[in-house]
């Protein structure tokens, strides 16, 4: 008997036909395991200082070259992926899902509660995003945990582009056939919004996830670079830029390492979201 297709079989098949957005997921898998498994790699230790061999250009010794205080380029960059990449994924994580719910809220009951969270995700949207970002990061009273602050600050600043996105879906879903057929038989409004429209609604969310993990790392970075994110000695790409920075194009390897990982995770997830895009969307499939 042959196996029914599902939906997402059918986005996999798709998917792996294309070889960038592969290769793209490559990329940010590794960058992803080895942040994970720098602990256990063997290189250096990220906070080792060597001030014999500070500022060395990128050599055999060195690959990527050393910091001001001698450490290891190769090792400060692979510990900062541990930060950076996974705070990407958990911010959008929590705030795609945070975002979708208040959005299919909205989108659903409409009434009071579409008003008040539409209006507050307007006045967010309505400032620039690293602004914001920068001012609830240096309001947040938990002034030990910059890490924290800084996913805190670029959920708040995301969530209501998942709110709307999600809000447009259920409102063009919410007069189609299936969702009259389950109230006429009593299911419950809680029942319908969460077993039968949001199901319906995964993959312009899927996609827009994926993207934003992306810029997620960027504010991220961002906030780091003007000194509200993580701070020395821990490694953070964006960090170990602003620190690159402060010494100028004569030790270019400084900020260009931590640039080109930034760079080089962001192309990944771009290349994966447009092709997760493509799979997802039957009217693209086969192009």
């Amino acid at each position: 008997m042959r196996r029914r297709r599902t939906p997402m079989g059918n986005a996999w098949r798709t998917l792996r036909r294309q070889p960038l957005a592969l290769a793209g997921l490559t990329i940010v898998l590794t960058w992803l395991a080895l942040g994970l498994l720098a602990p256990v790699l063997p290189i250096q230790d990220p906070n080792h200082q060597n001030l014999a061999s500070k500022l060395q250009p990128p050599s055999a010794a060195n690959p990527f070259g050393t910091d001001d205080l001698g450490r290891d380029m190769v090792s400060r960059v692979i510990y900062g992926a541990a930060t950076s990449v996974p705070a990407g994924i958990a911010v959008i994580l929590i705030t795609g899902t945070i975002g979708s719910v208040i959005g299919a809220i909205a989108g659903y009951f409409g009434g009071l509660a579409d008003t008040v969270f539409m209006r507050i995700a307007d006045a967010v949207l309505a400032f620039p995003s690293i602004i914001l970002a920068m001012s609830i990061s240096a309001a947040s009273p938990w002034r030990d945990q910059r890490l924290f602050n800084a996913m805190l600050a670029v959920g708040i600043v995301l969530w209501p582009e998942y709110a709307r996105v999600m809000r447009g879906q259920v409102l063009s879903l919410r007069a189609n056939e299936f969702v009259t057929a389950a109230e006429s038989i009593g299911a419950s409004r809680r029942r319908i919004l969460f077993r039968h429209i949001l199901p319906s609604t995964d993959a312009p969310i899927i996609v827009k996830a994926t993207l934003d993990v992306g810029s997620a790392i960027v504010l991220t970075a961002a906030l780091s670079f003007i000194g509200l994110g993580v701070v020395p000695p821990q490694a953070e790409w964006g960090a170990m830029i602003k620190q690159g920075a402060d010494k100028g194009l004569q030790y270019w390897w400084y900020a260009a390492v931590p640039g080109l990982a930034i760079m080089s995770v962001v192309m990944g997830l771009n290349f994966f979201g447009d092709g997760l895009r493509d799979a997802l969307d039957p009217r693209r499939r086969g192009r």
